[in-house]
């Protein structure tokens, strides 16, 4: 049976742990590519161009938006966030399970695209509070950063109606396993299949 990729995406609150979540189900399924997105933010300490994030300049940027390069992006926080189109397509040509972790603005883009091959998670913390002490806890963000995350987790919940699954990370094992499950799901929905195909030689 012809099978192509399939596409699950992740959105929810910076903090909600989707980055940990990811990575536990890398060690499960094999046949994943991690979608990594281009942005214009400073890097971090210890993070790794092309692994962590591709980290250009605004022009560079602003020069792919005009060409029509990503499948979606958006500004965030004062920077550009985007999610390349061609790599995407190179992985679902040989029926990879790509994994987007994109906020809600890229969702709604991507939806709109390609919304027949996604399969959309919105994952969040049991309260904003337990948001807010997470985000604090990690220590990778000034407060005024943190209130800005804050600000902008109670205007991205109020889409997490429009994704097919919605996980509270309270239990992480919990959460994990859930995630898993529709990951697999996802595999055999339709749109993950050639059907034509599969008819054509069912009736053969």
């Amino acid at each position: 049976m012809d099978v192509y990729g399939s596409i699950v995406l992740l959105s929810g609150p910076s903090g909600a742990g989707k980055s940990s979540l990811v990575a536990e189900i890398e060690k499960e399924i094999k046949n994943i590519f991690f979608s990594v997105s281009t942005t214009t933010r400073q890097k971090r300490d210890g993070e790794k161009d092309g692994v962590d994030y591709y980290f250009v300049t605004k022009e560079q940027f602003e020069k792919d938006i005009k060409e029509n390069l990503f499948l979606e992006w958006a500004e965030v926080h004062g920077n550009y966030y985007g999610t390349s189109l061609k790599h995407t397509i190179d992985a679902l040509k040989v029926g990879k399970i790509v994994i987007f972790d994109i906020d809600v603005q890229g969702f709604l883009q991507a939806k709109e695209k390609i919304g027949e091959l996604i399969t959309s998670v919105f994952v969040t913390t049991p309260s904003l509070t337990d948001l807010k002490s997470r985000l604090i806890q990690r220590g990778t963000d000034s407060l005024d950063v943190i209130e800005k995350r804050v600000q902008n987790a109670k205007k991205e919940l109020l889409f997490a109606k429009k994704y097919d699954y919605f996980i509270v990370n309270d239990d992480f094992q919990k959460a994990k396993e859930n995630l898993l499950q529709i990951v697999n799901v996802s595999k055999v929905k339709t749109s993950s299949i050639n059907l034509d195909n599969f008819i054509k030689k069912w009736l053969e």
